[in-house]
């Protein structure tokens, strides 16, 4: 409810700002057109003036005199019948006149703005070098633009290199498919062609063609989630979830990969914690965590997975004993296709891809996830809104 009523006060406040920054555009055109109107008064009483009572009315009388009726009182007449007489029409045309011209002028002026945002967007699309520069009154447009454009370029430098990154790692994944797959075909070679070949040899080498083959298969698995990464989008399908038994399932699963290395896990929360999310999604996200935390433990070591309310949030924890990750590599961690060096030597290094999922299903959830090392301790933390149950 407090993260509502947060948001709530920040769209508010934005909009008052967004309301201040276009202040000085309003203000620009309202005494444009104060000014207009003044302008509009001025002509219309110069055209009364002039052209009905003033220096035409006398020139007008002159011209019938002497032209056409050679007596003034005749000619004043006449100007009276055609001119006096049919004042409000000369005013109406007058007034016309006037306005037709101030029109012009105030969308000429108005439409300025549009052709200077339009030419903005031009140099947007086109990627122009340097800074969109608009008038004084757009500079909120100009600071919106230029941040466009700086998100853009961001975007794309962010993009050509985790394009270069999954390039290098599927020619480093295509290289790696040769080695297992070699040796499979090297030790089936050996058993079809070994007619006198012991029981205790045999076993030995179906036993090292298996673990190449599961190598190969866990090659490929990684490209395959570099595709499905790269052409799927997520989507939330939210519901209460038993958080204590998703996480107990979890472990449970783990227990294999675990007893390889040694490790226990310990599962520090309440019992029946419940949360509303993607339990699918989420799944994803806490087995990845709990895969990175196997990876890089110290064998014989503690897995610490924790889970606890806090305000409107609930946290959840998993931490690991191992090599103590330097700080430039830590902010680095959750890019797409980044991978410690140890995973690059090592059976269990995947796409570098787990992390970069996680984060991004969890900032679906409108939540965060964190990472902290020191003292060969690596922590991770996701940070969720608890949302009605």
């Amino acid at each position: 409810m407090n993260r509502k009523k947060a948001k709530r006060q920040k769209n508010k406040k934005e909009r008052y700002q967004h309301d201040g920054r276009y202040r000085q555009l309003r203000t620009t055109l309202f005494l444009r057109t104060i000014l207009l109107l003044i302008t509009d008064a001025v002509l219309l009483f110069i055209f009364s003036d002039l052209f009905l009572f003033g220096r035409f009315a006398n020139f007008m009388v002159g011209i019938l005199n002497r032209f056409i009726y050679h007596d003034y009182d005749r000619a004043l007449e006449a100007y009276q019948l055609i001119f006096r007489n049919r004042l409000e029409w000369f005013w109406l045309m007058g007034l016309f006149a006037v306005f037709l011209v101030s029109m012009w002028i105030y969308l000429r002026n108005f439409t300025k703005y549009f052709y200077e945002i339009n030419r903005g967007i031009d140099a947007l699309i086109e990627e122009n070098p340097g800074e969109v520069i608009l008038s004084p009154e757009l500079s909120l447009t100009e600071r919106k633009i230029n941040h466009i454009r700086h998100t853009l370029e961001q975007r794309k430098s962010e993009a050509a290199v985790a394009e270069q990154r999954k390039n290098d790692l599927v020619v480093y994944l295509a290289h790696d498919l040769k080695t297992p797959l070699t040796s499979v075909i090297g030790y089936l070679t050996l058993l079809r062609d070994e007619g006198q070949i012991s029981e205790e040899l045999r076993e030995k080498y179906l036993s090292i063609s298996l673990e190449k083959a599961e190598r190969l298969e866990d090659l490929i698995n990684e490209f395959f989630e570099i595709t499905r990464f790269s052409l799927s989008s997520i989507t939330l399908e939210y519901s209460n979830v038993n958080l204590t038994r998703l996480l107990e399932q979890l472990t449970y699963e783990f227990q294999p990969m675990l007893s390889e290395k040694n490790l226990t896990c310990s599962l520090e929360m309440e019992r029946d914690m419940t949360l509303r999310c993607d339990v699918d999604q989420m799944q994803r996200v806490l087995d990845n965590l709990l895969r990175n935390a196997v990876n890089y433990s110290f064998e014989g070591g503690t897995i610490r997975i924790g889970a606890a309310r806090e305000g409107d949030d609930m946290k959840i924890r998993v931490s690991n004993r191992g090599n103590t990750i330097p700080k430039e590599k830590l902010e680095r961690i959750f890019e797409q296709f980044y991978r410690l060096d140890s995973a690059r030597s090592s059976r269990s290094g995947g796409a570098g891809l787990g992390l970069a999922i996680a984060k991004e299903i969890v900032e679906l959830h409108q939540g965060t996830i964190t990472a902290r090392s020191e003292d060969e301790r690596i922590e991770f933390e996701v940070t969720l809104p608890c949302g009605k149950i």
